[in-house]
């Protein structure tokens, strides 16, 4: 299950260096929404490769104007705490699998 976190969590995360797939989405948002299932199920595959981790934009706009996001969902992966790779807009399991994969 991905989880929900905040500012503080993601700069903790970050500090620890930590392998992070961050899912930047909004409630509001059909394709974020499609997206989540996704996401879910890549976690539990993926569980112990990297920590998933979902960020609402409306909540975090600092998150969303530091690291430049203009459309979501965007997802980010983070390794050794800097950007590996991002991918905006949906997609489907397999290729998300693959561009997560690419970048870990």
């Amino acid at each position: 299950m991905v989880k929900a976190i905040d500012a503080a969590a993601f700069a903790a995360a970050m500090a620890e260096k930590k392998t992070l797939v961050v899912d930047f989405w909004a409630d509001w948002c059909g394709p974020c929404r499609m997206l989540a299932p996704v996401m879910d199920a890549l976690s539990e595959e993926m569980e112990g490769k990297a920590e998933f981790v979902k960020i609402d934009v409306d909540d975090n706009p600092e998150l969303a104007r530091e690291y430049s996001i203009m459309s979501i969902p965007c997802v980010m992966v983070f390794k050794d705490g800097a950007l590996a790779g991002k991918n905006v807009g949906f997609a489907p399991k397999d290729a998300m699998k693959e561009f997560i994969e690419k970048n870990l």
